[in-house]
């Protein structure tokens, strides 16, 4: 089995509901962002992905909540809060889509929020 991992940054605004009270208050992250990908098989080049094509759908994600107020982006609601736990299930979920490789696997996604404050999904396995 074979991983690569790749780190990427973002930084946005959110509002938590029902949690430590200054958490209710508009504030924001500069986010950093860890995604890994597993394979068991090399493609002909010797790679499970190249380095530049998973930058570039991690990268077309990250876009999309990079400088954003996150409570009013469309994946995000009241049951599904924009909390780091659940952007790291949003980022795994979305790149797994972009892939569209059933050879290659999300593994997991780590949303740290600060430098010793992160929450990591692990995807469920898809075999």
């Amino acid at each position: 089995m074979f991983e690569l991992k790749i780190v990427t940054h973002f930084a946005a605004a959110h509002q938590l509901l029902m949690v430590a009270k200054k958490c209710e208050n508009l504030h924001g992250h500069n986010w950093k962002i860890e995604v890994c990908i597993k394979g068991e098989k090399l493609n002909k080049a010797g790679v499970l992905i190249d380095f530049g094509e998973l930058r570039e759908k991690v990268s077309d994600i990250i876009q999309r909540l990079d400088h954003k107020f996150l409570n009013e982006l469309k994946p995000f609601n009241d049951s599904f809060p924009p909390s780091s736990e659940n952007i790291a299930q949003y980022i795994a979920e979305e790149l797994q889509a972009a892939i569209n490789d059933p050879l290659i696997q999300v593994s997991r996604v780590i949303s740290w929020e600060s430098e010793n404050a992160c929450a990591t999904y692990i995807i469920p396995d898809q075999t």
